[in-house]
């Protein structure tokens, strides 16, 4: 089973490296759509709401991915893995929008840039300028090459497709509810909370990569691991910190500082020891979070031939 299951995990990576994400009817987009029907009618302005609407979206959704895994047949189970790995994989799509995000800035068309900006992240574009885009940019490529990619894999190749799609379930959440804004500070503490844990263990097995990948752009492993033990600590979100500093540190840039979401200005902490990141940083960034995706897949390719 657990071969299966792995060999599906490859498929879907394989499948989301070619093709990227769906381009119609985007599963995870449907389940946004649905997620937002169901909060109209279950929005309290209390953790236990909250607790109730994440449970209620999450326990669809892997009982779903249950009851497709349930179909008997190898062939079966690997093209279920394969399926939900594919659609709840954003690696493709990050490393193609934040080389966009370069191309626009290296123009200078910051405009444009603002733009593009809401794909990637929930600050607030109109107050960026070239710069801040820039950061932006280096700090959400960083932060989803863990939440996007590598979560994603180790999620499925641990427990198929239920496991995958839940994980999408809790991450997209978050992503909806699970920011500080006077709506949400209760409503989606369940959901910040609960992505949290789900993402613990492969932010730090981003990082990881992150240091072993470095020196295919130039960068400095041990740069990476000096930055990640001393500094992501001191970042708000235990995972996002994590992954930010490795990157700063591996890049030798500088990362964090004053980030204004639509909701409130957060003062973060800076990451790194460099200078502000320039778009040939951002570039490096790109290159090094599809080397980290690579290697995340190489691994489980080899515990899935191994056994």
């Amino acid at each position: 089973m657990f071969a299966s299951t792995r060999v599906g995990v490859l498929a879907g990576y394989l499948a989301d490296l070619a093709l990227g994400d769906p381009k119609r009817g985007h599963p995870v987009a449907g389940f946004g759509q649905a997620a937002a029907t169901l909060e109209q009618l279950t929005y309290r302005d209390s953790r236990i709401a909250g607790g109730a609407h994440v449970c209620l979206m999450v326990g669809a959704v892997g009982a779903l991915g249950v009851a497709v895994q349930r179909r008997r047949g190898r062939l079966w189970s690997i093209a279920a893995t394969a399926t939900a790995t594919w659609i709840s994989l954003g690696g493709t799509s990050l490393a193609r929008t934040g080389l966009a995000m370069s191309e626009l800035l290296e123009r200078g068309d910051v405009d444009r840039a603002r733009l593009l900006l809401p794909s990637l992240c929930g600050r607030d574009p109109a107050r960026l300028d070239r710069a801040g885009l820039t950061r932006a940019t280096l700090e959400s490529v960083a932060e989803n090459t863990s939440d996007a990619h590598v979560a994603p894999l180790l999620w499925a190749a641990a427990g198929g497709a239920p496991a995958v799609l839940g994980y999408r379930a809790v991450n997209t959440l978050d992503s909806m509810i699970g920011h500080r804004s006077p709506r949400y500070l209760r409503f989606g503490w369940a959901a910040a909370r609960l992505d949290d844990a789900a993402n613990y263990v492969a932010a730090r097995a981003t990082a990881g990569l992150v240091v072993v990948c470095a020196p295919i752009v130039g960068g400095s492993p041990s740069g990476a691991l000096r930055a990640w033990r001393r500094d992501a600590a001191r970042h708000p979100s235990p995972n996002a910190g994590v992954v930010e500093a490795a990157f700063a540190g591996a890049l030798g840039v500088r990362l964090g500082g004053p980030t204004q979401y639509r909701h409130e200005l957060q003062i973060r902490p800076f990451l790194g020891d460099g200078p502000q990141p320039t778009v040939a940083d951002l570039r490096r960034a790109v290159v090094l979070s599809r080397a980290v995706q690579a290697a995340a897949a190489l691994l489980v390719a080899l515990f899935a031939f191994a056994r």
